[in-house]
């Protein structure tokens, strides 16, 4: 088949790789229909990803049709047309069973790494390095999908495509942001970001009560966006005192929840042996939000490039009581009542997928999402 890999010689190319084959009887196999790119892929475009191998297959986000099933398998059968969390967990062990599936112990396929990175072993993810806990991705014909009847879900009739495909990681990970930031009736949001993440972040916050919701970025087209499609308030860092405006617009304390949804620019990992030297910044939109961020209120960081950094403003959380919380997205626990919302009308994404390409052109797609020379919000591949 064919797949978009990383290749130490020209970075992304399309090349062809061994059809994935059923290896237990909880797995499926699916026929992708839609993948997309997202900014935590940017960091391996680099080639500086701790344990990216040539020949990796890239891509988390994504949907299609099940054309094989493992004999354990009880949910899905060959025809179903299933969006995929971009997560990979067990639905069993301990953190699954606490509705906590992107902590699970065993979805990672080299949980000794991600022990010694982050202290203990995190879930596994579509088209991320081994090191990272990965699983061959879904920028390629046909992909293998482990904990089949836990990580993919049937996607209803009245959902189309482009829709529906933002269940897979953005979605999920924006309801995170509010969900996270126990975002009430009457408060006020602030998101930095108005990618992808961001914008669903804002959208979240409205569906949970939200009584005004602030984007913060500096790309004036993803502004645009966030104002005719989730109607957030809107405030362009380029030429604003941020932290002036968003005391304006909340009586002068501050907002209730700041959510930051930036994601890493190419290049932010780090290896282990480094990762204790101070030599990280603190993203400056996390510093921010800790400061913006009114006494007694909650943040959020959902950056995952965000690895160990220095001038955290510890004392700044202290002194102002704040609650500060990080995460991946628990799509095992929220893709069943996103698409629910999706049937209904109340959450529409197609609009994300601002760029389309056939997996072939899928190096061009990249780059046109990492330059963005035409605001490229999301470039999506169809294979078929």
């Amino acid at each position: 088949m064919r797949a978009l890999c990383w290749t130490t010689d020209s970075g992304l190319a399309v090349r062809q790789v061994p059809d994935p084959e059923l290896r237990n009887d909880h797995d499926v196999i699916v026929r992708v229909r839609r993948s997309a790119t997202c900014g935590a892929d940017l960091p391996l475009l680099t080639g500086q990803a701790p344990g990216l191998a040539a020949g990796d297959v890239l891509g988390h986000e994504f949907l299609g049709d099940v054309v094989e099933v493992g004999a354990a398998v009880r949910r899905h059968r060959i025809g179903d047309r299933v969006v995929v969390c971009a997560s990979v967990a067990c639905g069993a062990c301990w953190y699954c069973r606490q509705g906590l599936p992107s902590c699970c112990d065993n979805g990672s396929t080299d949980p000794s790494t991600s022990e010694a990175e982050w202290g203990h072993p995190v879930a596994g993810c579509f088209g991320q390095p081994r090191a990272a806990g990965g699983f061959a991705g879904s920028h390629a014909e046909y992909v293998r999908v482990p904990y089949a009847d836990v990580g993919a879900f049937p996607v209803p009739e009245s959902v189309g495509d482009d829709r529906a495909l933002f269940a897979s990681d953005s979605a999920p990970a924006g309801w995170l942001g509010a969900e996270a930031g126990e975002v009430r009736p009457g408060d006020v949001v602030a998101v930095w970001g108005a990618g992808a993440v961001g914008q669903l972040a804002a959208r979240a916050a409205w569906l949970l009560g939200a009584e005004r919701v602030v984007v913060v970025d500096r790309h004036p087209a993803r502004l645009l966006m966030a104002r005719q499609h989730v109607d957030a308030e809107t405030i362009d860092r380029r030429n604003a005192d941020v932290t002036a405006q968003l005391r304006e617009l909340s009586g002068g304390r501050g907002p209730d929840v700041c959510v930051e949804a930036v994601g890493g620019p190419a290049g932010e990992h780090r290896s282990l042996a480094d990762r204790f030297t101070g030599r990280a910044r603190l993203p400056e939109a996390v510093r921010e939000a800790v400061h913006a961020c009114r006494k007694g209120g909650r943040v959020v960081v959902l950056n995952g490039g965000v690895r160990h950094v220095d001038a955290f403003p510890a004392g700044t959380v202290v002194r102002k009581a704040l609650a500060v919380r990080g995460g991946r997205q628990h799509g095992q626990r929220h893709i069943p009542m996103l698409l629910d919302r999706m049937a209904r009308d109340e959450l529409r994404t197609e609009y994300l997928a601002t760029h389309h390409f056939p997996l072939d052109r899928a190096a061009e797609g990249y780059a046109l999402f990492r330059d963005r020379p035409q605001e490229c919000v999301r470039a999506v591949f169809t294979p078929h």
